[in-house]
């Protein structure tokens, strides 16, 4: 044979790596779905060492039924249609928030990255840049919102290797997370707070929805989609009065969506006589406002609307509470009343929860008034009220026993 002939000769496998012009690639056999075992080529490796590692991990991957072809998917590509995947699994509101965080944060940064070349230290990276420098005009970004970025990504990732299969392992689950912020005190109304934002609230149209709010519990946005059929206003002095909460609003880039509550599940949440009395006076002034709008009035049959009958906005009662309170602070200020520390809309949810549960009601009953799927959650939200109130059980129990005392044993 001569020199010429063994130059052109073809290159040869060897335990199942081979050179293909300026790169190497491997091959392993691989069991499918229907039991048929296949070879599986892999190419791209600059040097033969790199493909004979990438080999020995897939023959062990594909031991543990685990094996992933190699692919050029990016990080960026990957998540993009990892979004429109999961649009059929979560609210639009959920969806939006995790493309936010997605265009804002991620693809800038790590998008060309190969999804199967990102590696924990790519993200633990990517944590700390955001963190330094990654807010509005370069300034850092919150542990919170960094939080949430991670969040986002170890699910899609996790979606990468169990769904999709590109992907043997989550890179999110060993990344380094920056440490979490120190929790700000929270500022808590008590009962008498409450009673007096709620006077200064009588002269507004839209007294009926703070007061519904702190008297149920509810969301911001499960009130907005309340409907006047899902409020029964009980007998003539409102006993078995109750509202029926079946979805809820979210505004998704400026447009106003109704869809199902959290967790897709309604329910009912009694309220007392003197809250339905509240709502019939509103509905009373809604249609006064109905007659008065006449032709330019807008159907429908939500409970919170504006003058003209216009569905409202979730941000309208979010501006509306700070503006009230100062209004109230305003007032006390001249008259020398106590003013009330600023808390937020949502806080009166938290409000309705802590003080039942400081009035002994069982937590399973708050539990179904705030519509956690479980009571557990209300256990982990509420634990420091519950915390305060088994502080006092000793006290409690001895003062029982107490009221025994000198009576015969028989009478036990």
């Amino acid at each position: 044979m001569s020199s010429a002939r063994q130059g052109s000769a073809a290159p040869r496998l060897r335990n199942g790596v081979i050179r293909r012009g300026n790169s190497w690639s491997y091959v392993i056999r691989v069991t499918d779905s229907a039991g048929v075992s296949k070879p599986r080529w892999v190419g791209g490796f600059p040097t033969e060492a790199a493909a004979k590692r990438a080999r020995d991990e897939a023959r062990i991957a594909a031991g543990r039924g685990e094996f992933v072809d190699r692919s050029a998917l990016t990080v960026g590509d990957y998540l993009d249609r990892w979004l429109l995947a999961h649009a059929l699994e979560v609210k639009p509101r959920t969806r939006a928030g995790y493309a936010h965080l997605i265009t804002t944060y991620v693809a800038p940064r790590i998008g060309r990255i190969r999804l199967q070349a990102l590696r924990p230290a790519d993200l633990s990276a990517l944590y700390r840049e955001l963190m330094e420098s990654g807010g509005r005009g370069g300034k850092p970004l919150s542990a919170r919102s960094v939080e949430y970025v991670h969040a986002v990504l170890r699910k899609a990732l996790a979606d990468a290797v169990r769904n999709d299969q590109v992907l043997t392992v989550n890179p999110a689950e060993r990344a380094k997370r920056p440490r979490k912020e120190q929790a700000a005190a929270v500022v808590m109304w008590t009962a008498d707070d409450l009673a007096s934002f709620l006077t200064t609230t009588q002269g507004h149209r839209l007294h009926g929805y703070f007061r519904l709010a702190a008297y149920t519990g509810a969301r911001r946005g499960e009130l907005m989609n309340l409907r006047w059929a899902d409020v029964h206003l009980g007998d003539d002095r409102g006993q078995g009065a109750f509202v029926r909460l079946r979805g809820t609003v979210s505004v998704i880039d400026g447009v106003r969506v109704e869809g199902s509550t959290k967790g897709g599940r309604e329910r009912t949440v009694s309220i007392d006589p003197g809250t339905a009395a509240v709502l019939t006076q509103h509905r009373q002034r809604q249609e006064a406002e109905r007659a008065q709008a006449g032709t330019l009035w807008v159907g429908g049959d939500h409970v919170f609307r504006r003058e003209l009958g216009e569905p409202l906005f979730p941000d309208t009662p979010t501006a509306l509470m700070a503006k009230l309170q100062r209004q109230h602070n305003t007032t006390a200020a001249l008259t020398g009343q106590p003013q009330l520390p600023m808390i937020r809309l949502h806080d009166l949810r938290h409000l309705h929860a802590t003080l039942l549960l400081k009035a002994g009601v069982p937590v399973h009953v708050v539990a179904a008034r705030l519509g956690h799927a479980d009571p557990a959650i209300t256990l982990r939200v509420y634990a420091h009220v519950l915390d305060d109130q088994a502080s006092g059980a000793a006290t409690t129990f001895e003062q029982l026993l107490n009221r025994n005392t000198g009576q015969p044993d028989d009478a036990m």
